[in-house]
């Protein structure tokens, strides 16, 4: 009963602090709201019992997020009026080619995930990792998040990495004034 009425309070708080992040008028008060949502979240994972994942949403996103968003308000100026040229330099076709290879890709990814291919580990006979009962029983909640990710779900991980590293190419190139 009590884990029930916590979980409710939680998601009450929640849910308020993402409709004070969508409704707030000031970019700063938006981004703080933020930082408390990620907290609550957080403290929700703890109710449910995944530790580990609690510390990376306060890590990652209530902390590094959080100041990735808020150099992003101190840097873009939201007083200019918008450019009236378009850069000569820019590559339209280009980047639109590379845009249709890179959702081929993960079309790929999704029908080879779909399809059940497995890609082969130095585990039992059926080339995935297999673990003992007793050894998955004995290990904690890092160790099997550890495990599943960089086996089960090593794709998705390597194509986030891939995002991140694109985001922060652009972040690198809006802010540079010459390249």
């Amino acid at each position: 009963m009590g884990q029930a009425v916590a979980f409710y309070v939680l998601s009450a708080f929640i849910l308020g602090f993402a409709v004070m992040v969508v409704s707030a008028r000031n970019t700063v008060h938006c981004v703080l709201f933020l930082v408390l949502n990620f907290l609550f979240v957080a403290a929700l994972y703890v109710l449910l019992g995944a530790e580990f994942v609690a510390v990376i949403q306060i890590l990652v996103y209530a902390g590094g997020i959080v100041v990735l968003y808020l150099f992003v308000v101190m840097l873009v100026n939201l007083k200019r009026p918008p450019e009236a040229h378009s850069d000569p330099r820019r590559r339209g076709k280009l980047g639109f080619a590379l845009a249709v290879v890179v959702l081929a890709q993960l079309a790929a990814i999704a029908m080879l995930g779909r399809g059940g291919v497995t890609l082969p580990a130095s585990g039992g006979p059926s080339g995935g990792l297999e673990l003992p009962d007793q050894a998955g029983a004995a290990m904690g909640n890092t160790e099997q998040v550890g495990l599943l990710l960089y086996t089960d779900y090593l794709i998705p991980f390597e194509v986030a990495s891939i995002l991140l590293l694109v985001a922060m190419i652009g972040a690198i190139v809006l802010t540079k004034k010459e390249i």
